[in-house]
């Protein structure tokens, strides 16, 4: 009697191992990427990658400065592989704190251009989108504004949607703004737009597209692809980007990237790496052009056909990797300036 019940003990332990066996390795083909994009504009390129590969995506989204926290407080210990963010200052700091991998990748120097990766590929941009205007085209006429600092001028009290204080897009922006004409500009710059968006202060560049749209204000401060967007599902929408300081000698539009790293203490470099492969390649570039409205920077994919072509505007000349570096300095000019 004692020997079967002991039979029977192993016949459920072994049972129990078997069901458990496949878990462990489907953990082991599992990435956990940590994504301060939103779900919606990251997810469907990760989901491709997964039915390509058959490494499934595990995915934890927040603000980018709370999962660099968070890597910071687990450490070695981090479950994290991956590390995609909306903008390439807050990749630049956490390489600065040793939080990711240098990568070596074939090719990468005919793939990626330079000024949107780390000097040491620990980080690689993905995607690339400018700061713009979208304006009302039943409200005001194009030839109004013709710079940025012009949405400073008293003439647009009351008529202007701005992001808030908060917001990593104002952040960056403000940021090239200070790194191309210096402090004082900048703060000036900064006190205008609070003075003449009032209380049209937003938390999300859509919330700032649709209000110019319904005609609550007559422009705002965006990333170019909600216009676009927004379009595609409205199209009729009276509604239209505006690209400013493309004189001779202008400061240029204000460019930034999402991008991706691998976590130093992952166990899942190789499978990381393949992740990292695909979303830099033609077809992933491609989907960030057509799902996203983004501006690919694999140099042979195109942009989507509706957005301005990439040689037809000129840029800020402010290396992405200094937006770290001016995170602090510009914060505590957002903070002076008053902005909410």
């Amino acid at each position: 009697m004692m020997h079967s019940y002991h039979t029977f003990k192993a016949f459920v332990f072994l049972t129990a191992l078997l069901i458990f066996l496949p878990s462990l390795s489907m953990a082991s083909d599992q990435l956990i990427v940590y994504s301060g994009r939103a779900e919606r504009l990251i997810k469907p390129v990760l989901d491709a990658f997964q039915a390509k590969t058959n490494i499934s995506i595990q995915l934890l989204t927040g603000s980018s400065t709370q999962l660099i926290n968070r890597l910071q407080a687990e450490g070695a210990h981090t479950s994290a592989d991956v590390f995609i963010t909306n903008d390439a200052g807050t990749l630049e700091r956490a390489r600065e704190l040793h939080l990711l991998k240098p990568m070596k990748i074939e090719g990468i120097d005919h793939i990626i251009p330079q000024a949107f990766r780390a000097p040491d590929n620990s980080w690689i941009g993905l995607s690339g989108r400018i700061w713009i205007i979208v304006y009302n085209t039943s409200m005001i006429k194009p030839e109004q504004i013709s710079s940025i600092f012009d949405l400073a001028d008293p003439t647009w009290k009351g008529k202007l949607a701005i992001p808030t204080a908060g917001s990593e897009y104002l952040q960056a922006g403000a940021s090239v703004i200070s790194a191309t004409k210096g402090e004082a500009a900048t703060e000036s710059f900064l006190k205008g737009i609070r003075d003449n968006a009032e209380n049209f202060v937003y938390g999300k560049n859509r919330q700032i597209v649709d209000a110019v749209a319904k005609g609550k204000v007559a422009l705002g401060l965006v990333n170019h692809y909600y216009i676009y967007r927004h379009l595609a599902q409205n199209p009729k929408a009276p509604i239209a980007p505006l690209l400013t300081d493309q004189k001779k000698g202008e400061m240029g539009l204000i460019m930034n990237a999402t991008g991706i790293g691998v976590v130093k203490h992952t166990k899942k470099a190789e499978a990381a790496k393949s992740l990292v492969q695909f979303l830099i390649s033609q077809s992933g570039q491609h989907m960030f052009a057509e799902r996203n409205k983004e501006y690919p920077l694999h140099h042979t994919v195109k942009a989507d056909p509706a957005l301005p072509p990439r040689d037809s505007f000129h840029v800020a000349q402010v290396p992405l990797a200094r937006l770290a570096e001016l995170r602090e300095p510009t914060m505590l000019l957002i903070e002076r300036s008053g902005l909410r």
